[in-house]
């Protein structure tokens, strides 16, 4: 398979979707469907699809390979090898040192709290940071790294930016002065998820809707680096009985969990379709494959999914 093109002499990834789990656990139903839901928005767009491990966080051991034979169950496939964040550190530090070198960060020696407690803009969202780091002085800035590392966070020119969500419309979120290298020096989700997309060819992000208010960070991030932001997906997620976020506490909400209360994945696989509106009652031999002809996106849900057992 052709997996790049040619723009201006040099070679470039071909386009391409994703799933990207973080490690941490088995999957759940909800973040099967999210990937049923990538890896259709990908095959119907004639795009790549493609896997990475965000495992930059806690992990659990073996949780990789249990999703992805999760995923594999689920009939997804996807273009080899898996990515995993952890082979690529050097890769994020030396767009920190561009970025520095560029005078776009500074060091913020803030805790969380103290940016909650601390006065904000007028209209700022809640939890913006307020700049108390941005101007420090370099006496102050020695001075604070005797009580604790710094993170770096990136010098936002903006207070705002646009994404363009193929469900949402046009969507527009704040842009503070963001963090992109924690204190402990683990790059940040929203710089090593721009960084790997970029890298990657992944113009197609589809990912649940809780993370919408993130993207607006991100695509302006991609722009400063000077890629073109991805097209955005933010599907609805999957709700327990109470309408909170599905977890682990709610019982039977993995494959395996699910198996071992007697369902098979093929149940599964026709629960989650029907949650979709794309198959009935009792259709219970549709295949990601099969699905594929059926896809409308224009006809999926807006609303969550109340999962209360298969």
């Amino acid at each position: 398979m052709d997996t790049s093109r040619v723009r201006h002499g040099l070679s470039v990834p071909s386009p391409a979707g994703r799933f990207a789990p973080s490690p941490s656990g088995d999957l759940h139903i909800g973040n099967l469907r999210t990937a049923l839901l990538a890896w259709l928005f990908a095959r119907t767009t004639n795009r790549r699809f493609l896997l990475r491990m965000e495992d930059l966080d806690r992990t659990a051991i073996g949780s990789d390979q249990r999703q992805i034979d999760d995923l594999h169950s689920l009939g997804l496939d996807w273009e080899p090898p898996v990515t995993y964040q952890t082979t690529r550190l050097p890769i994020y530090d030396d767009v920190v040192a561009r970025l520095t070198t560029d005078d776009r960060t500074f060091e913020c020696f803030c805790t969380r709290r103290e940016i909650l407690d601390a006065p904000t803009a007028p209209h700022a969202p809640p939890g913006a940071y307020p700049g108390t780091c941005a101007n420090l002085t370099v006496a102050q800035r020695n001075e604070r790294r005797e009580v604790r590392p710094p993170a770096i966070r990136l010098r936002s020119d903006v207070t705002e930016f646009t994404i363009s969500d193929e469900l949402h419309g046009e969507y527009a979120g704040a842009v503070d002065d963001f963090v992109i290298r924690r204190n402990d020096g683990t790059p940040a989700y929203n710089l090593a998820v721009v960084v790997d997309d970029a890298a990657f060819g992944i113009d197609q992000v589809v990912r649940g809707d809780d993370l919408i208010s993130s993207a607006p960070r991100q695509a302006y991030l991609a722009s400063l680096l000077g890629h073109r932001p991805p097209t955005y997906v933010h599907v609805p997620m999957v709700l327990n009985a109470k309408g909170i976020r599905l977890s682990k506490r709610d019982g039977a909400v993995t494959l395996a969990d699910l198996r071992d209360a007697g369902t098979p994945t093929t149940k599964v696989l026709a629960a989650i379709w029907q949650s979709l509106g794309m198959a009935r009652p009792g259709d219970d031999a549709l295949s990601p494959s099969d699905a594929v002809s059926r896809f409308d996106p224009s006809r999926l849900p807006r609303g969550p999914w109340i999962f209360d057992g298969v």
